[in-house]
């Protein structure tokens, strides 16, 4: 069996060794049809995309992704083509929310945004959206669901509309995939119409799809004011980012909200066991990440505790000071790891 992998897929290469009979490496936006006519199986990220283009004519029978997204798949084309696919739903859902507790106590430190009196909307309530719902109660912040698809099949009960969370909403959060079409489209959800109903000047975040806010709506909205500050992760026309939406948000960084080393493992893992379902192959890999330097925190409060663990502050202000190196800066990221990995000690509580 051969198999095509993404050479920035941490922790894969002694595993999928074990596995396949050739494996052949490449970065993520280099992938051909010469290169993929004769694999087996590819395991790809983002960068790779999945279609006709890629793939007719080849031997392609499985194609996992070692991410929660799955836009970059013509999903409808390998049904045509007879080739299966794995994704790796709920892979980060642990770091994207490490991640927005990160940026949420910098709002409180740095805005003076108290969260205990802040309502929270989280839009799209799957896997990570519900581990952000968690991170927000455990700081006290209220908070309101709005998720369209599960309020369709369980019922309208305990879901806000997205026009409720404009009206009483001060940080509303995207967590949904990029459907381009359809009942459930949300490519540019946030767009003219959705800024102008904010009611509160909310702080927007995304750590969904760039696509999935209208740029240059949101750029208007924070020019009026209609929206105070904004928390940008994934940027419309990735890696060619707007240079005026980084300069003008509170954090900007590339793609990173989900690349805990714990979730890169996730992912890795998952994508290798559906190969090997797929494949019918027995999984003799163990993957783990590797611990950090040091695994016990010493603070003085839980805030500085949650930073020390994570600052998405280094990674905007390398973001800001080189926009260029977007896919440098993201396929070289030093995986950072989640609050399972330490050890944490309250100074005062010792």
């Amino acid at each position: 069996m051969k198999v095509i992998v993404d050479n920035k897929i941490p922790f894969i290469r002694e595993a999928v060794e074990e596995i396949a009979d050739e494996v052949v490496y490449a970065p993520g936006r280099e992938f051909t049809p010469t290169l993929v006519k004769d694999a087996d199986a590819l395991i790809i990220r983002t960068r790779t995309h999945c279609n006709r283009a890629l793939l007719e004519g080849s031997r392609v029978r499985f194609i996992a992704t070692a991410t929660i997204g799955f836009d970059h798949i013509d999903t409808a084309y390998l049904r045509k083509a007879g080739i299966t696919w794995a994704n790796a739903p709920g892979c980060n859902s642990g770091s994207v929310a490490q991640y927005l507790q990160s940026a949420l106590l910098l709002l409180q430190q740095q805005k003076g945004r108290r969260l205990k009196d802040l309502t929270l909307g989280v839009v799209g309530v799957g896997n990570v959206g519900s581990k952000v719902v968690e991170v927000a109660r455990e700081l006290g912040m209220r908070v309101l669901l709005n998720d369209l698809p599960r309020a369709d099949k369980e019922g309208a009960a305990g879901f806000s509309s997205l026009q409720q969370l404009a009206k009483e909403c001060d940080v509303i959060s995207f967590h949904v995939p990029l459907y381009k079409e359809g009942t459930y489209c949300t490519f540019h959800l946030a767009d003219d119409g959705f800024f102008r109903s904010l009611a509160h000047r909310p702080v927007i975040i995304n750590t969904s799809r760039g696509e999935v806010i209208d740029t240059q709506a949101l750029l208007h909205a924070l020019a009026d004011g209609q929206v105070s500050d904004a928390i940008i992760d994934v940027w419309e026309n990735e890696p060619d980012i707007h240079p005026e939406l980084l300069e003008k948000t509170f954090l900007s960084t590339p793609h990173i909200a989900g690349y805990s080393a714990d979730g890169k493992a996730n992912a890795t893992r998952m994508a290798l066991d559906a190969l090997c379902r797929f494949f019918h192959i027995e999984a003799r890999y163990h993957i783990e990440p590797p611990q950090p330097p040091c695994t016990v925190i010493k603070a003085d409060n839980l805030t500085d505790a949650a930073l020390q663990m994570y600052d998405p502050r280094h990674d905007s202000d390398a973001l800001k000071q080189h926009p260029e190196h977007f896919e440098q800066l993201r396929g070289d990221y030093p995986l950072r790891r989640e609050k399972e990995a330490y050890r944490v000690l309250i100074k005062n509580e010792e």
